[in-house]
């Protein structure tokens, strides 16, 4: 059976669990309601698996926090014997705008220091990256305050269909490949 590590990347506590930097914990959280499990504590992360169409999904939400997400993510491919191509990152991203959703097979970090962490730690950016657009509507020099700022009563009103459509774009990643949920998902949020 195929198993496939599926990766949320955000920070741990309650004062970081609504923010934009979460989306990653937000999206495997919606995917974990849908089939009704439920995560656990273990080493480095929360964990939880589903199986479907003949394939496991291990979701695994660090709690290295996101600056050092790669120990995490490379003790569980490890653990689990996952290769790179196997794995799916959940992320946000300044880069897009809200709502807009990019899977991409691989690529650089973008800034982004989870998936700087993850690289770092893997030797190389070639794994399977999904990125949700925040936007970057903020004043010079207050990126970090945006990123870890609760998302707007705007944001906040299309989210549940997008938290859906992430969960299901994860479950088409895995059973229909990067490039087939490229050309099913990539794309804007339509208002």
């Amino acid at each position: 059976m195929k198993k496939l590590l599926i990766v949320g990347l955000g920070n741990i506590g309650p004062d970081y669990e609504n923010t934009r930097h979460n989306i990653g914990f937000k999206i495997l959280d919606e995917l974990a309601f849908l089939e009704k499990i439920s995560f656990s504590t273990d080493k480095l992360g929360d964990l939880a698996s589903f199986r479907f169409k003949g394939r496991t999904f291990i979701l695994l939400k660090p709690s290295t926090y996101m600056n050092l997400s790669g120990k995490s993510v490379k003790y569980w491919m490890e653990k689990e014997k996952i290769s790179q191509e196997n794995v799916l990152i959940v992320s946000d991203d300044l880069n897009l705008d809200f709502g807009t959703i990019r899977l991409k097979a691989k690529g650089s970090a973008g800034g982004h220091n989870g998936l700087k962490d993850i690289n770092d730690k893997l030797g190389n950016q070639n794994y399977p990256r999904f990125r949700f657009g925040v936007s970057a509507n903020f004043s010079q020099g207050r990126q970090s305050n945006y990123v870890l700022g609760a998302w707007s009563k705007e944001e906040n009103r299309y989210l549940p269909e997008l938290l859906l459509k992430g969960a299901l774009l994860i479950k088409y990643f895995g059973t229909d490949g990067v490039g087939n949920t490229m050309s099913k998902f990539n794309g804007a949020l339509e208002k």
